[in-house]
């Protein structure tokens, strides 16, 4: 998570407001879908999506979401888990469609693995998203023209490769914020080195569906 200053900005760049609908994609340790709730409050609904290609991991990823939703307060919660490109088969129609350093996994031999693409993946947000409906990406940067060649080896991907494809699935660009560079990250090393982790140079766009 981020310093107090950055989250406010971020909510409010996501447009997350009580009574929404939000689906978390792929929620991790659950830190976003707990925010989500406490702001959705008793009228708005969150989905905690565990994507099937993970849900084998050892830590049990929709086995934590499930007891998530168990917790005093989180009856707007609820744990669903498919494979990645039926994930509008197990939520409902969304005003935001949350992706916080998971879009360049879409790029991955694990994520890929029930043989969905990125491209069927960006079509069922499309679907599953109401008109005017918000979709967030925030994920780690590579450098300019690579394109998805470093999604694997370096868990980065290209900002304006993520733009179009996106787009190719009939979004809108509404925004994108700053918030989250960092012009010291040479995009060379993997995220998870202690030289850049947790200070990677993050890209954060709002599509919209028309």
């Amino acid at each position: 998570m981020y310093d107090q200053s950055k989250l406010s900005e971020l909510l409010q760049f996501a447009r997350i407001q009580a009574g929404s609908t939000i689906i978390d994609v792929y929620p991790g340790d659950g830190d976003w879908t707990r925010l989500f709730s406490d702001i959705v409050g008793p009228e708005g609904r969150v989905f905690s999506f565990v994507p099937a290609e993970v849900a084998h991991f050892k830590n049990d990823p929709v086995g934590r979401m499930q007891m998530l939703a168990k917790e005093p307060g989180r009856e707007n919660v609820e744990a669903v888990s498919a494979d990645i490109g039926a994930m509008a088969t197990v939520t409902s129609p969304a005003d935001v469609v949350w992706l916080h350093l998971f879009y360049h996994d879409l790029h991955t031999p694990l994520a890929q693995a029930s043989g969905a693409t990125a491209a069927d993946f960006n079509r069922g947000v499309y679907d599953r998203l109401k008109p005017g409906g918000a979709y967030v990406i925030v994920d780690h940067a590579a450098a300019a023209g690579t394109g998805m060649s470093d999604t694997q080896s370096l868990h980065r991907i290209d900002p304006a490769s993520v733009r179009d494809e996106v787009e190719a699935a009939g979004f809108v660009l509404d925004a994108q914020s700053a918030i989250l560079a960092n012009q010291n990250d040479m995009h060379t090393i993997k995220v998870f080195d202690p030289a850049i982790k947790g200070e990677t140079d993050r890209f954060v766009y709002r599509f919209v569906k028309p």
